[in-house]
């Protein structure tokens, strides 16, 4: 028969193994696929739980900082927060310097170490919107008016500022006639106003314009599609 102080002691070490069996360790909390993600210079850091991490159990918390620093810099509203991204475009606004972003985790007490991004040029990463598009339908023509999308940030009189203050835009224009026929590519360059000449009469044209990058030889998605009856 087991002592009755060897049979407690039996106890409290299974006791200990069980509660260490049900805390996660630090490697299995550490969130995964830290990335970011810029759209027109909107730079957001995003990431996925840990496999021990659960619910809304999980805490995460967000550091930052340029190429070339020592000192990472807490992003005090991503401190402690349950969301998997945080907004980090106020923080990465030198759009030609490279940046890193790390998260860690904590649940039940207990914290992860650091996942680290890997290294982020807002100018090299960002995907640009397509162009916003106006049609307005002139003496049997079509004049397709573009815009750009415009920087989060605004200049020092407060106003917004287009993406062709930093980088040589070039706008495709394309038109197909009655939904049928195959598409057409009927403009390509830096102007932002075309006009579209030589349609026939009595026909359905549908419009749809992209920008392309060609220093990074890139190109948006298409805009939605717009579509004109000529009598």
């Amino acid at each position: 028969m087991m002592p009755p102080h060897a049979f407690l002691g039996f106890l409290i070490g299974l006791s200990l193994t069980r509660a260490a069996e049900t805390q996660p360790d630090h490697a299995s909390l550490k969130p995964q696929r830290v990335h970011f993600q810029s759209r027109n210079f909107h730079n957001v850091l995003h990431w996925r739980p840990g496999k021990a991490s659960t619910g809304n159990s999980s805490l995460y918390f967000v550091q930052y900082k340029m190429y070339g620093q020592r000192q990472w810099t807490n992003k005090e509203t991503c401190w402690g927060i349950q969301e998997f991204f945080c907004d980090l475009t106020n923080e990465t606004s030198a759009i030609q310097e490279p940046y890193y972003g790390r998260v860690k985790t904590a649940s039940a007490g207990i914290h992860s170490g650091w996942t680290m991004t890997q290294r982020f040029i807002p100018w090299w990463e960002m995907k640009i919107d397509p162009p916003v598009m106006n049609i307005t339908q002139v003496n049997g023509s079509l004049l397709v008016i573009l815009h750009a999308p415009n920087l989060p940030h605004r200049d020092q009189k407060g106003n917004n500022v287009s993406m062709d203050n930093y980088y040589q835009l070039v706008y495709r224009v394309f038109i197909i006639r009655n939904s049928l026929e195959k598409e057409q590519k009927v403009y390509e360059g830096a102007h932002r106003v075309i006009e579209v000449e030589a349609l026939a009469p009595h026909a359905v044209y549908c419009v749809v314009a992209e920008i392309y990058r060609p220093e990074l030889d890139r190109r948006s998605q298409r805009s939605e599609e717009r579509c004109v009856a000529i009598p």
